[in-house]
């Protein structure tokens, strides 16, 4: 005799509707929790004092951002030295930027660099930057570091 069906139909039944509710209920809260702590915009509060330490920004800048830009010659991006403080889309005279940076009338700042970094697509839609430095401490380090290229506070 195969008992398998009425095991099958026990163990459904000891698992109720409001059970199966608070599973449910349980596993959306923790999926809210972990995109909550991956945003950027939780991860912008980690770094505690907002200010960023140049030396590790230029650790990060060449570990993170080299594949695509350099200081003083453009790559696949413009090249960055002198950005902070100027318009998007302005640096470079060589460089072909997109339709979207030019347009954005974004002046490069610390805010504006450190959402640029964390979600390009959020500020300037269209602006064929995919990168993304999900980390606000490497956020703000890269940001001090590009500052003190361009002599501005």
């Amino acid at each position: 005799m195969n008992n398998e069906p009425m095991q099958q139909q026990l163990f459904r039944r000891r698992i109720s509707a409001e059970g199966c509710l608070g599973i449910g209920l349980a596993a959306f809260a923790l999926g809210t929790m972990f995109l909550l702590f991956q945003s950027p915009a939780f991860s912008a509060t980690q770094a505690e004092d907002g200010k960023g330490d140049a030396k590790r920004g230029l650790e990060v800048f060449e570990k993170r951002c080299t594949g695509c830009h350099s200081l003083d010659v453009d790559k696949e991006g413009p090249r960055l030295r002198g950005v902070y403080g100027k318009k998007a889309g302005t640096l470079s005279t060589t460089f072909e930027y997109s339709a979207a940076l030019k347009a954005s009338n974004v002046t490069w700042d610390a805010p504006s660099l450190n959402q640029w970094m964390a979600d390009p697509e959020k500020i300037i839609p269209k602006s064929d930057m995919f990168f993304r430095v999900p980390q606000a401490r490497e956020r703000t380090d890269v940001i001090t570091y590009l500052q003190t290229l361009s002599n501005k506070e």
